[in-house]
């Protein structure tokens, strides 16, 4: 039987092991997880092993089932709607407030998490980059450093990451090209943020997030989807 030092360190690995194999989508939404399987590799019986997908699950990872066990979130034309209308007025609220608020620090780990973006560009997978673009706006959040903001934040970086993953890959020289032009609005994201200038930030998290939403509905939206920035999608009765 692990001490109890040991099983904090393996619910940790565990955690992080499943938080990966979500947002790289080798855990597929809407995938059962196999809590068996789960137990016996990690050597954690059920009791932690479950607070750790409890865990997850208010963290929008995982959803948990009465007496069903628990599932990968899934992705389903509502949540991409949904999706689609609150990222961008997230994501400017998040750069807006990092530029507000942002130690040296942060801003050094940002610049590491650009360099790392830099390299998936040139080398990595599809999985490598989402995966780096991701964790560079991580670090936006902590930056930001919001209670409010940060879980709807952090749950759009979620799906954000697995639409990358599994859709958000560069089949022609235009979309190349694009990817280019988001690593280059990543260094000025960094130099707004350097500076204090919140209006700037903000002008840039539209730009960003208008560069990528294009790639995106190529592949997650039917055609007949056509919302403007941060609207609400209307509904028709009868």
């Amino acid at each position: 039987m692990p001490m109890a030092a040991d099983t904090k360190t393996t619910k940790a690995m565990l955690y992080e092991h499943l938080r990966m194999e979500i947002l790289s989508t080798r855990l597929p939404p809407g995938h059962d997880i196999d809590e068996a399987r789960l137990s016996a590799e990690f050597a954690l019986s059920r009791t932690p092993l479950r607070e750790v997908l409890r865990q997850l699950a208010g963290e929008g990872f995982v959803v948990l089932r009465e007496n069903r066990g628990a599932r990968v979130t899934d992705m389903s034309f509502a949540t991409l709607r949904d999706f689609f209308v609150a990222a961008p007025m997230i994501y400017g609220a998040v750069l807006r407030l990092a530029a507000g608020n942002a130690r040296p620090g942060q801003i050094a780990a940002l610049k590491t998490a650009q360099e790392r973006f830099r390299a998936t560009l040139r080398q990595g997978s599809a999985i490598d980059r989402a995966l780096a673009n991701n964790r560079f706006h991580e670090i936006t959040g902590e930056m930001a450093g919001n209670i409010y903001l940060l879980p709807s934040f952090h749950r759009l970086l979620i799906d954000h990451a697995r639409i990358g993953t599994t859709f958000y890959r560069p089949r022609t020289a235009e979309m190349t090209d694009n990817l280019d032009a988001a690593s280059r609005q990543h260094d000025e994201i960094i130099a707004a943020i350097e500076a204090g200038d919140e209006d700037r930030a903000g002008q840039l998290a539209e730009a960003h997030w208008n560069l990528s939403r294009g790639q995106i509905e190529l592949f997650v939206m039917p055609d007949g989807l056509d919302l403007p920035l941060g609207a609400l999608p209307r509904t028709t009765t009868g």
